[in-house]
């Protein structure tokens, strides 16, 4: 069945697979959807290496590439990153010291880590450089409206550009600003999300766009975990699915088996939408790490403080959790939508991808059904 989405990125079924993991994004496509890899904790030479393993490992099928340009990068060259890490209170430094101690974990483990090089304000560009080496059909930016070098590079390379939004005013802003593709995310998706539902949020945004006089696919996003869901969406106007937290419980996943145990035992109403990993909401598993800064009364710090102190305590935190630290497995976390309720095994990504297919296609037999 012939897409507009498949027609435009060259895959076969217009599900398409973000992740921060090679291996999901290229299971992903081998399977027929589109795997689309988060570049955002990658130095160019870290993208350049997992690019090259993705184009190894894809079997010729296409893929895209999510690089983060958000606002925050817009700072002064002048600063050290050490300067930056200087400016974390003492109080919140003595916060985490003592919950790693708490929890059996070494003193020093999660302390923020700096460097003497400021912080490169080009990361951006130097990403898109390396994608463009590489035969992706998609660049996407989740962060701010889409910037003019971003545009313009993905039109001089022939490749469309999509945006993440949360509401219908950003949508219309990056319409505005030129990108090919909308991603209308629910406040249910993992991450950085916004407060408006899936299912008000995409026709909305539909509606919006089609009133603004432009012909933007909108692909949607939050919550979405299975193919049912999907073709829901796209009778409403969605021209496919985009999806994050379904692979997270995947043995591709670059998650720890801790947290798959943890989100297959979850359900919809444990997770959370706190400020207390990168300083904007995010939703994530709720867990014993947002109980403590809660009990502690400390607010969170505004981007990028709170990510340099709380993704060195995480990890540490994971590592202990690994290691059998129970005190650590309550504490562990990660960014994950609403829809782990859903999720009730260990499947791989390829099992994924055609049971998505499966229901998506019962989907649109039951709405058939309707019309006998």
């Amino acid at each position: 069945m012939p897409f507009r989405m498949t027609e435009m990125v060259g895959c076969e079924f217009p599900l398409f697979a973000f992740s921060h993991c090679r291996d999901v994004v290229a299971a992903a496509s081998r399977a027929g959807g589109f795997g689309v890899l988060g570049a955002v904790s990658y130095t160019p030479e870290q993208l350049e290496h997992e690019l090259a393993w993705i184009d190894d490992n894809v079997e010729g099928k296409p893929y895209g590439v999510d690089v983060l340009i958000p606002e925050v990068q817009a700072v002064d060259n002048s600063v050290s990153a050490d300067a930056i890490i200087a400016q974390i209170p003492a109080e919140y430094r003595d916060f985490t010291r003592n919950l790693l101690r708490e929890c059996g974990i070494g003193d020093d483990t999660g302390a923020p880590q700096g460097g003497s090089q400021a912080p490169n304000t080009s990361l951006g560009q130097e990403l898109l450089e390396v994608s463009f080496n590489h035969p992706v059909r998609l660049i996407a930016n989740a962060l701010g409206t889409a910037p003019p070098a971003m545009i313009e590079a993905g039109k001089k390379h022939g490749i469309p550009v999509a945006a993440l939004v949360g509401a219908k005013e950003h949508a219309l802003k990056q319409v505005e600003a030129g990108v090919d593709i909308i991603v209308a995310q629910g406040g249910e998706g993992g991450g950085h999300c916004g407060d408006v539902s899936t299912i008000i949020l995409v026709p909305e945004v539909i509606e919006a766009i089609e009133q603004a006089g432009a012909d933007i696919p909108v692909l949607a996003a939050g919550g979405i975990m299975n193919g049912r869901q999907m073709a829901g969406m796209m009778a409403m106007g969605a021209a496919g699915a985009w999806c994050g937290s379904v692979w997270l419980a995947s043995p591709e996943a670059e998650t720890s088996e801790v947290f798959r145990q943890k989100m297959v035992e979850a359900g919809s109403r444990d997770t959370i939408r706190s400020k207390h990993r990168t300083g904007k909401y995010s939703r994530q598993l709720r867990t014993a790490w947002h109980e403590r800064w809660d009990a502690a009364g400390l607010p969170a710090l505004p981007m990028p403080l709170m990510s340099l102190l709380a993704e060195p305590v995480l990890r540490a935190i994971d590592a202990a959790a690994v290691a059998g630290n129970p005190e650590a497995r309550q504490l562990a976390t990660y960014w994950v939508g609403q829809g782990l309720g859903l999720v009730n095994d260990q499947r791989g990504v390829g099992t994924i991808v055609q049971d998505f297919k499966t229901d998506f296609a019962a989907g649109f037999e039951n709405l058939a059904a309707n019309f006998d």
